[in-house]
């Protein structure tokens, strides 16, 4: 009878371990590393050639690749080969490029999808950061996750705060980027 009383001590120690480090409250995380960037999107109107860094690459039935469709941009694909800043000047040097696409996936509001990679290529840093995730762009900041990089950024991970900084009609568009990385390599 002495041993079953030694393991049901031992059970209910250990219980009484597991709950109570449940409850000790949430655990504040820190960034191991963190980058602001901005990058800047000027999407092909049939005008603009020279300077477009984005194009319409998919439209719904009946629309055209120069113009984004209507209610709510739903179903273009533009893929994009935009120049990254370190600040919000169109015309400051480039620290690099953001390639990728954006999807119009939401027929009720301004939303879409995101899938791109910083490739960074300046004294300070070298590598790519990868992103994927939603972008309900109405809000004033949206979350999207750092799923890999390479280089600098190796099998980094973390969140990166998008806000929209400027934009002129829908032919041009700033994003800042504060990125945090909670995994560093």
């Amino acid at each position: 009878m002495g041993g079953r009383y030694y393991y049901v001590v031992v059970f209910c120690f250990l219980t009484l371990l597991a709950v109570s480090s449940a409850f000790q409250g949430k655990k504040q995380y820190k960034p191991c590393k963190s980058l602001s960037l901005y990058f800047h999107d000027i999407i092909y109107n049939g005008e603009n050639a020279a300077n477009a860094t984005s194009a319409i690459v998919a439209a719904p039935e009946g629309a055209n690749l120069t113009i984004l469709a209507g209610q709510f941009h739903f179903g273009n694909i533009a893929v994009f080969d935009d120049p990254i800043t370190l600040d919000n000047n169109l015309h400051s040097k480039p620290v690099g490029r953001a390639q990728g696409l954006y999807i119009y996936d939401t027929k009720n509001t301004f939303t879409s999808w995101l899938g791109f990679t910083f490739v960074l290529n300046s004294t300070d840093h070298q590598g790519t950061i990868n992103f994927n995730g939603a972008d309900p762009i109405l809000a004033k900041t949206r979350d999207i996750s750092i799923v890999g990089g390479t280089g600098d950024f190796f099998m980094h991970r973390g969140i990166a705060t998008i806000m929209t900084d400027a934009f002129e009609g829908e032919v041009y568009f700033r994003l800042h980027v504060d990125i945090k990385f909670y995994e560093c390599w």
